[in-house]
């Protein structure tokens, strides 16, 4: 059997992805797979396969599960993938600046975080605690 045929349970892609079964049953009910049905059993494709791993690969770069499926909807085997690239190649710059300004901020925040521990620091030294002051007049 070719991997172009090879067919998948829920719980074999659960365990694979390391996500609910829940979640699939989502991205089947949004319309993002089609699995094949026999009686009540979903069998999920390769391409279902392949489009949960893209949909997974969206979200660890921060895309929305709407961004990564509109990039992955945008592949059309007998056309240049072009389009789908550019569009690609704008969300990740985006989502780089967004992460960049997020670093900044935090590296701003870890700075004042490490001043004003700082002056509490001296501030404690210069006037020791009412405690402090106890046991050096005992």
């Amino acid at each position: 059997m070719t991997n172009s045929t090879k067919q998948y349970s829920i719980s074999e892609l659960s365990k694979e992805f390391d996500i609910s079964t829940r979640t699939i049953r989502f991205y089947e009910e949004k319309g993002f797979i089609k699995p094949l049905r026999s009686g009540q059993r979903r069998i999920y494709t390769s391409a279902d396969r392949a489009r949960i791993r893209l949909i997974l690969r969206g979200k660890r770069i921060g895309l929305s599960l709407a961004e990564s499926v509109e990039i992955i909807d945008m592949y059309k085997p007998s056309e240049s993938d072009s389009s789908q690239l550019a569009s690609l190649l704008l969300r990740i710059g985006k989502r780089r600046e967004a992460l960049e300004q997020q670093r900044k901020d935090l590296d701003d925040m870890l700075s004042a975080l490490d001043e004003v521990e700082e002056l509490c620091r001296k501030a404690q030294h210069k006037h020791p605690t009412e405690q402090s002051q106890k046991s050096l007049t005992a």
